[in-house]
């Protein structure tokens, strides 16, 4: 807590507090734009601090962005005030940017931490419709809806997202993951159902306070430090309260009978999101700030972008020891041959893409024929893929002892596969794909059940699909699965079925045969 009262004395949150106390002295002030007010310098910096430690360049923009705000309040002219805004707008691009930042050292992986970024990025949008009010850009709609959609943009996005994302960090409950689906969505779909459709409006609005309540009651069963919990379960309960005045003007617009009306909007719906919504959130995650379980990504990383440039010394196998990985006396030992003795093997593949992928199928195809990577037939008969296992340079690689698999199919190239592996709390299989710029790599975790060999990224540890780029590692939404049986002495079968956000969207047939001599296409 003294850690957390530390950022309420900080300077940026000094400066905050000292405008909003500014802002409170003009005659002309609308009651109503310190809803706004409030959040712009009061709540997005104080959650801000408990979110990440700022670098003085940021802070010094932030502090400008709400200089910006202030000289709005004043309106001293159309000119300075457009100029504030813009200000404004630059800070919350900078905010999302920092969400984008968080996002990009981790990808789809922690639920909790995705909403918190989430919640950042989504700022920006609030300083554009900020600016559009500012600004009198004509957007399509009233100015108060222009003004309302900013103030939706910093409370239901920026502090919901991250008040849910912080209550991840704590709650164990089952219903998190459906919850934080429906509240991160929640504001884009809303406002779309504004802009097109009322039924996408009510729709939207009935499954959003749903997910409000059904957090409320997570809340309930959520063990919070201390005074934390009665703060962040009335701030809850307040959104519970404000959120039936949405659903009842939403009714209204859909039905054309009027129950709420903007007016009552402004009274009930902002004065309680701002007073107890705001203002219980922010002292509630003031008093503890619980601590991020996601740890940072540290298994060895390829650094080879782009086009592979190999030795051209060939490699046996795909591995050197299979029991570097697995135990090889419950396994076949044919499988235990072929990853050690590759190029002893012809590979016959026969690929199958799921009904529902086939439009991105044929963009993705595309893009694939350019790259020569992952480069998948659209048929699906049985076609042989020829090859070779060469060495890779391991100082330009920089992991443990590299060797590249190129897969070809008709002298065109399928995959181009790095190889190698590495231990932390379980030796995985490490396979790097050059891409443009960037690499992807596919960590496997392997066990052996009934004689047969499974490869799968998902799995707990390092196990996964990523995508590096810069300094940046991502955790793509991506699994694969892979089942290699013998079913002789010099045959097998292998299964390789990849999913997408968990749906199946590829399976690949492989038949696999130890060549004689005369037959190797390997080349």
């Amino acid at each position: 807590m003294q850690d957390n009262l530390k950022k309420l004395y900080s300077p940026l949150s000094l400066l905050g507090i000292s405008l909003f106390i500014i802002t409170l002295i003009p005659i002309n002030h609308v009651d109503f734009f310190i809803y706004l007010t409030v959040a712009q310098l009061l709540f997005v910096p104080l959650l801000l601090q408990c979110i990440v430690e700022l670098k003085t360049s940021e802070k010094v923009i932030i502090a400008i962005g709400m200089l910006g705000v202030t000289l709005v309040v004043f309106n001293i002219n159309e000119v300075l005030s457009i100029t504030g805004a813009g200000l404004y707008l630059v800070a919350t691009a900078l905010i999302s940017w920092i969400g984008m930042r968080r996002f990009l050292q981790r990808g789809f992986t922690n639920t909790a931490e995705i909403v918190i970024d989430i919640g950042l990025m989504y700022l920006v949008i609030g300083g554009v419709w900020f600016f559009a009010y500012i600004a009198g850009i004509d957007t399509g709609f009233t100015p108060l809806i222009t003004w309302l959609t900013a103030i939706h943009f910093h409370y239901s996005a920026f502090l919901l997202c991250i008040s849910v994302g912080f209550i991840g960090r704590v709650t164990t409950s089952k219903l998190y993951k459906p919850i934080v689906v429906v509240i991160a969505s929640g504001p884009i779909l809303m406002a779309i159902g504004i802009t097109l459709s009322t039924t996408i409006e009510i729709v939207s609005a009935i499954l959003y306070i749903i997910a409000i309540y059904v957090l409320f009651f997570v809340t309930l069963r959520t063990k919070f430090h201390r005074l934390q919990g009665g703060m962040i379960r009335l701030s809850i309960a307040a959104v519970c309260f404000s959120i039936l005045w949405s659903v009842l003007y939403a009714y209204g617009s859909f039905t054309g009978q009027s129950i709420v009306d903007i007016p009552n909007m402004l009274t009930f719906h902002g004065f309680t999101n701002c007073l107890f919504f705001g203002g219980f959130t922010i002292i509630g995650w003031l008093i503890y700030t619980p601590t991020t379980n996601q740890c940072s990504f540290t298994f060895p990383v390829s650094q080879i972008r782009g086009q592979l440039k190999t030795k051209n010394e060939p490699y046996q196998g795909l591995v050197d020891d299979m029991s570097d990985f697995v135990s090889t006396e419950k396994m076949h030992k044919a499988i235990k041959h072929f990853y050690e003795h590759t190029n002893e093997y012809r590979l016959f593949a026969s690929v199958r893409w799921q009904p529902w992928f086939w439009p991105f199928a044929l963009f993705y195809k595309g893009i694939s024929t350019l790259t020569q990577q992952i480069n998948l037939p659209l048929s699906s008969r049985k076609i042989e893929m020829t090859g070779k296992i060469v060495t890779v340079d391991a100082t330009m690689d920089s992991r443990e002892n590299p060797r590249a698999w190129i897969r070809t199919i008709n002298e065109k190239t399928v995959f181009t596969a790095i190889y190698s592996k590495h231990t932390t709390d379980h030796t995985y299989m490490n396979i790097a794909l050059p891409l443009p710029f960037s690499t992807m790599i596919g960590i496997l975790y392997l066990h052996v059940e009934d004689g047969k060999l499974y490869l799968t990224t998902q799995a707990a540890g390092d196990a996964g699909i990523y995508l590096a780029f810069h300094k940046f590692i991502i955790k793509l939404p991506l699994s694969e699965h892979f089942t290699i049986q013998a079913t002789t002495e010099t045959q097998l079968t292998a299964l390789h079925e990849m999913k997408i956000f968990g749906l199946k969207f590829l399976k690949i047939k492989y038949d696999i045969q130890k060549a004689k001599t005369n037959d190797l296409k390997w080349h």
